[in-house]
């Protein structure tokens, strides 16, 4: 029998995982107006900030999986078209600078678990993110932020391969274009996980 919702998320093992959802990708700052506009259409931002607050009011975890550069670029390759592309502004993604920042609307709190990797395009492979979440004692991660298009994938993918259940807030991601961001919530990413609204996994916070 398919494991329900309400047990599939609860709090206590539950982290809410917010992919790149910072300036320099998805904000003011960004090199892909096309990427915000979809972010924006979807109202990404605001679903992914009362998800957050839902969460920390049920007592599930929020970890933000920044990605970074230094300044110096070590650490950094720019062995992918994309990240090619982001190795052309100097000042993209370096850290402690605005681009790196979180979008105002969804700025960590105290309580949240703050990640950042310098290298490739998806959370896990080479940083600390799995070993955080074992010793919070997580099972199921939620995935939120961008892009479907890799992003979104790569990190459903890892969790799934590390042994985590795995939970895709819809409402709470975004790819180019829509035709194919739908596409990857259809026919992709439930062949990895739960896809469900974000009011779903609120609901299923407050039973």
């Amino acid at each position: 029998m398919a494991i329900q919702l309400k047990d599939l998320v609860e709090p206590k093992t539950t982290a809410i995982l917010c992919m790149e959802m910072q300036r320099g990708i998805v904000g003011d700052m960004s090199p892909i107006p096309q990427l915000v506009d979809a972010v924006r259409a979807g109202n990404v931002p605001a679903h992914i900030a009362e998800l957050m607050a839902a969460a920390r009011a049920a007592g599930a975890q929020v970890v933000y999986c920044n990605a970074l550069k230094r300044r110096d670029r070590k650490g950094s390759l720019p062995n992918a078209p994309m990240l090619a592309r982001s190795f052309k502004n100097s000042e993209h993604g370096i850290e402690g600078t605005p681009s790196a920042e979180n979008l105002p609307e969804i700025t960590p709190k105290p309580e949240d678990f703050v990640t950042g990797r310098y290298h490739g395009m998806s959370p896990f492979t080479g940083t600390s993110l799995d070993a955080a979440l074992r010793a919070m004692g997580i099972k199921t991660v939620i995935a939120t932020g961008v892009s479907l298009n890799v992003g979104i994938v790569g990190m459903a993918i890892e969790a799934v391969g590390l042994g985590y259940n795995v939970v895709i807030a819809r409402d709470c991601v975004a790819g180019l274009p829509a035709s194919h961001a739908e596409s990857m919530l259809q026919n992709t990413l439930p062949v990895l996980g739960a896809v469900v609204s974000s009011a779903d996994i609120k609901s299923a916070w407050t039973v």
